[in-house]
């Protein structure tokens, strides 16, 4: 079978809102829900497919890609400045048919100066028209649940249907500190689950109600006065998508995910971490009886397409991807001791963790072909998901190979991997 662009703008349909098919789908936009059909192909090793066509044919769903902002800056980036470019970001995205983004909150990072993401979604639904935008996440035990619940139900209303609701628990000693928050012990998890409760009574109960908590206390009023009254639910019934993020092995956060029927989100570096997730899911969903599917798990990772392999690996090494991970990432995940998650082969020692070893071993980097492949493998790795999440980092300094690379992976990559089904 021929994957090139021709075969997917003939043979690709799009189920609108009303169930008509639309045939020959062009690659500047992304429809609502897109549809392809394809052929069954005797199993290889890699996922079940095979460049040799078979006869029969079957309707499968395409793989869904979005993007993920931390949002990270280089230090010396100003306040505004960064902000325009995140919201360039976002617009470029959209335009280019990525479905999803998911936009990032700390405290008391340099390289990650956002702490209002719900702000950012708010301007961003103004210059956007069909890309679903997501806290990603809201990190819960700096919140009061009730404060929130009504701040996040209100945008939920601005979005229309665009927006999801991305909760954690925090992961940085030094946020902990800020609010006064015990991370080290296990209370920020403790919290996190207290806070959803009184989230998801707020908007699910009319009748008023008091809730006294280890760690919050909240109510639902009495009307008075006939106009005082809690009023604000969400949009969306019976509430926005919730998505859970976490970067711990065998994360307790996910285990919330699984047992609440959330959308799961994973870093995903070797495969004993990427599988402790899924099974982190798993135990959770088996609490309370619930069968999660891979399509709703997000799989988050660094991606640079260019023309040639070689391209890819210059701009990637030593352009802002390289030096997040240099100046940033890598000696923070040494200080956390998490450098073991990321390494392919336990021997290797903790100096070799470089850039060059990431783009090596870890980042989707390289030609369109080669980063087909390399997301090939990752999917087999993590045993089937359904959306592929790009990490991205200001590019202001190359801002024309980001573009091309967001362009390729949008146009050339993804419309391969039209019916994959991982469940």
């Amino acid at each position: 079978m021929n994957r090139d662009k021709e075969y997917y703008s003939s043979h690709c349909i799009t189920i609108s809102p009303i169930g008509r098919a639309n045939p020959g789908v062009g690659f500047s936009g992304r429809p609502p829900s897109l549809y392809c059909l394809y052929a069954i192909w005797p199993r290889d090793a890699r996922m079940g497919l095979s460049p040799d066509a078979g006869e029969n044919v079957v309707l499968g769903v395409t793989m869904e890609y979005g993007i993920f902002m931390m949002p990270s800056h280089p230090p010396e980036r100003e306040v505004f400045q960064a902000h325009q470019w995140d919201l360039d970001c976002l617009v470029l995205a959209d335009k280019l048919g990525f479905s999803e983004a998911w936009i990032g909150e700390h405290y008391t990072a340099l390289w990650e100066p956002v702490p209002s993401p719900d702000l950012m979604i708010a301007q961003a639904l103004m210059l956007t028209q069909n890309i679903r935008l997501a806290t990603g996440v809201h990190l819960l035990p700096y919140h009061h649940p009730a404060e929130l619940a009504c701040r996040v139900a209100y945008l939920d209303h601005m979005a229309q249907g665009r927006f999801m609701f991305g909760i954690g628990s925090g992961g940085l000693p030094t946020d902990y500190t800020m609010f006064d928050v015990d991370g080290m012990n296990g209370q920020h998890r403790e919290m996190t689950r207290e806070a959803i409760d009184i989230i998801l009574r707020l908007w699910a109960e009319d009748e008023p109600f008091e809730y006294k908590g280890e760690f919050w206390n909240a109510s639902l009023p009495e009307p008075q006065y006939g106009t005082l009254k809690h009023h604000i639910k969400p949009f969306q019934k019976p509430h926005p998508p919730i998505g859970v993020a976490s970067v711990s092995p065998g994360s307790e956060t996910l285990k919330i995910a699984g047992e609440r029927g959330f959308i799961p989100m994973s870093l995903a570096f070797n495969e004993d971490y990427v599988i402790s997730h899924w099974e982190a899911v798993l135990e959770g969903a088996k609490r309370s009886g619930k069968t999660p599917s891979r399509k709703d798990w997000r799989i988050t990772r660094d991606v640079w397409v260019a023309d040639s392999d070689d391209e890819a690996y210059d701009q990637a090494v030593n352009g802002m991807l390289g030096r997040v991970w240099g100046e940033y990432l890598l000696p923070l995940f040494d200080q956390f001791q998490l450098l073991h998650v990321i390494k392919h082969d336990s021997s290797i020692p903790d100096s070799a963790v470089t850039p060059e070893y990431m783009a090596e071993n870890v980042w989707l980097i390289g030609s369109p072909d080669t980063v087909e492949k390399k997301i090939l493998s990752l999917y087999e790795m993590c045993g089937g998901f359904g959306t592929l999440l790009s990490l991205v980092y200001d590019n202001l300094d190359n801002q024309k190979g980001w573009e091309k690379s967001m362009k390729l992976l949008a146009e050339e990559v993804m419309p391969r991997f039209a019916g994959m089904d991982p469940d």
